[in-house]
């Protein structure tokens, strides 16, 4: 992920007034299945056994042949969406996969749907690591992609139990985090292509994008272009957070963070980013699963789950 701190002009037309067509005030009293942070966290860990996910290479392959049979063994209808990349520096052409899992939910007929995502490559350098003979290294990317489909794959598991009220699409996305520092169009490539096939624009009422939620100190803040953005989704999710005693989430923009949300927001679909920016080992070769923690998974997912829930 190529994040910065600073805020910019967004390459984003303003979406002034973006408008949620269903009720997000969590008014019905839904049970709430209970997510499970440490089989969440052994997510990670089959993730990273993989070695790292970088686009293109066996690992990612292997590991996206994985999350299919996973996803498929729930029930949930299990799509791919290929796409070519080619690198603009060294003009190699990189095969790149989205995976979609669709699950209904139990309102019989509705078609009201929602997007989960999160990215499940990982950093193709890590150019921030203290040993700079690093630099060029691929990283294994536990919180940097993995924690953000753990999180997914523990909810997958909880909707195949019990459905919530709304449709769910889970969408696993390559590419976000492939380019070098600096240059965006080399970023965010799975929701770009969405983006550019017309997958997402009129089909769904909301998207969260999950990213960097496992480290073990987690404090997650407003994301300046949700809250800006996406105000009615981001306000939602963080009083749910209060009302379950969440105390990760801390209600105050903490960072404007240039991730996935941004290419679903430039066609006004609200979507707010759930992150926790300050992380120490971000774009490093330490970024492992030794720096995870299953009680941060478990806020997050506690968050997420609940707000789909009481839909």
């Amino acid at each position: 992920m190529n994040r910065i701190r600073v805020f910019i002009s967004l390459v984003l037309i303003i979406i002034s007034g973006g408008i949620l067509l269903i009720s997000c005030s969590g008014g019905k009293n839904a049970t709430v299945p209970e997510f499970n942070g440490n089989r969440a966290l052994d997510f990670i860990e089959k993730q990273v056994a993989f070695g790292p996910r970088v686009p293109g290479s066996d690992n990612s392959a292997k590991c996206r042949e994985y999350f299919i049979k996973f996803f498929d063994s729930l029930g949930a209808e299990v799509d791919t969406m290929e796409f070519i990349h080619t690198d603009k520096f060294s003009g190699e052409k990189i095969p790149m996969v989205n995976v979609i899992a669709a699950f209904n939910g139990s309102e019989s007929g509705s078609t009201d749907r929602c997007l989960l995502a999160a990215h499940y490559d990982s950093r193709p350098r890590a150019e921030y690591d203290p040993d700079s003979t690093k630099r060029g290294e691929w990283i294994d990317g536990a919180n940097d992609g993995a924690s953000g489909i753990a999180v997914l794959m523990e909810l997958g598991i909880m909707i195949a139990e019990q459905k919530p009220p709304i449709n769910v699409d889970m969408v696993l996305l390559d590419g976000e985090d492939y380019g070098p520092p600096g240059h965006l169009d080399e970023y965010f490539l799975g929701a770009r292509d969405m983006v550019r096939r017309d997958e997402v624009k009129g089909k769904y009422k909301f998207a969260l994008i999950i990213d960097m939620i496992g480290d073990k100190d987690l404090k997650i803040y407003r994301e300046e272009f949700s809250d800006r953005y996406s105000p009615q989704i981001t306000d939602w999710v963080w009083k749910t957070a209060e009302q379950l005693g969440e105390t990760a989430f801390n209600d105050s923009i903490g960072y404007a963070v240039h991730d996935d949300h941004l290419s679903f927001l430039t066609i006004k679909l609200p979507a707010t980013l759930i992150i926790d920016f300050n992380y120490k080992y971000w774009h490093t070769t330490y970024d492992t699963p030794d720096k995870c923690s299953a009680e941060s998974l478990a806020s997050v997912g506690r968050v997420v789950a609940t707000c789909l829930y009481s839909l």
